[in-house]
């Protein structure tokens, strides 16, 4: 798996972290500091049954990322404890980018002010700008900067997700049916009323896949190339 350690403000800054003054007037080699976040997150949404988790987690295996399912950052967004320490290890530079960017979200009142959901928002902006993450819905793809991650949509046609539902959870095609409905539903009810947004507005996404169409591997593979072609533009940022 890929190294997420951010550099700190002493490799950031070595002038300033050995005390010297900053040298203002000049104009020779340019030193490079690095703008957080320093790697890509993908944020993957999808509809019920077109098999986000699993392509979620192909990718995630060809490129050596952590994959964060959706129960995973609920449990970890629900946990002081766990919460507390990835916060408390974060460099200074990068816990400034999440509070930057978490009050960026609640100035342009795109996101609720449920203390649930800013505690999940931290988690994931905290994810975030530690880079070379997959995020498997609870609203990523609306948390996180559009520059700093790819934002995917795993779509399929209805009669295949409810088929896939009903040889995953071993249900009827009725029974299969009616879950797809809910989850859907829920999905969508969440993103509304905390995000503003909804699952159909395309124009959010960097990539809406069909699996069906594609298959998983596919999917997977294309979700793999757009994120390298993202990431290597980046921006960065040049300290005189």
């Amino acid at each position: 798996m890929s190294d997420h350690r951010l550099p700190s403000e002493e490799q950031a800054f070595p002038s300033e972290a050995a005390g010297e003054s900053p040298r203002h007037g000049f104009r020779g080699e340019v030193a490079q500091v690095p703008v957080l976040p320093q790697g890509l997150t993908i944020a993957i949404s999808r509809e019920a049954g077109a098999r986000g988790a699993t392509i979620a987690k192909r990718a995630g295996d060809k490129l050596g990322w952590q994959v964060y399912s959706q129960d995973l950052l609920e449990f970890m967004a629900h946990d002081p404890a766990h919460r507390q320490e990835l916060l408390t290890n974060l460099p200074p530079l990068a816990a400034a980018w999440v509070d930057e960017n978490l009050q960026r979200l609640l100035k342009e009142q795109n996101i609720s002010r449920n203390p649930q959901i800013l505690d999940l928002a931290r988690l994931i902006l905290t994810l975030g700008v530690q880079g070379e993450a997959i995020l498997l819905g609870r609203g990523a793809g609306c948390i996180l900067p559009p520059y700093a991650s790819l934002n995917v949509r795993l779509v399929a046609p209805l009669p295949d997700r409810i088929a896939y539902m009903s040889q995953w959870l071993r249900l009827t095609e009725e029974e299969a049916a009616e879950q797809v409905k809910k989850r859907d539903s829920k999905r969508a009810e969440f993103l509304t009323t905390h995000f503003h947004r909804r699952p159909l507005d395309v124009h959010q996404y960097d990539l809406i896949l069909n699996s069906s169409l594609l298959g998983e591997e596919r999917c997977a593979d294309l979700i793999i190339h757009a994120a390298k072609a993202k990431s290597a533009a980046l921006p960065t940022r040049k300290e005189p």
